[in-house]
């Protein structure tokens, strides 16, 4: 399977296979893809993984980035 295939196959799977898919690219590839001047701590790269394990099992749960917006412009103008 090439690399075509597994880009194309991605959106199809679920988010349990989704995310051993990460574990493994994370045991492969380490934390490399940190910025070395900034990295995340654990708790950080915890509170992340915990977040997207949310957003997946839930995806419609949360809010757009179109709400979001509107309420911090709404704080802002007071």
């Amino acid at each position: 399977m090439g690399k075509t295939e597994i880009l194309e196959a991605l959106p199809t799977l679920t988010a349990e296979d989704r995310y051993e898919i990460r574990q493994k690219l994370n045991e492969i590839e380490g934390a490399d893809w940190l910025d070395g001047d900034d990295p995340l701590t654990a708790e950080e790269k915890a509170l992340l993984e915990l977040r997207l394990t949310a957003y997946e099992k839930e995806p419609d749960k949360g809010s757009s980035w179109e709400e979001v917006e509107a309420r911090i412009q709404k704080r802002i103008e007071g």
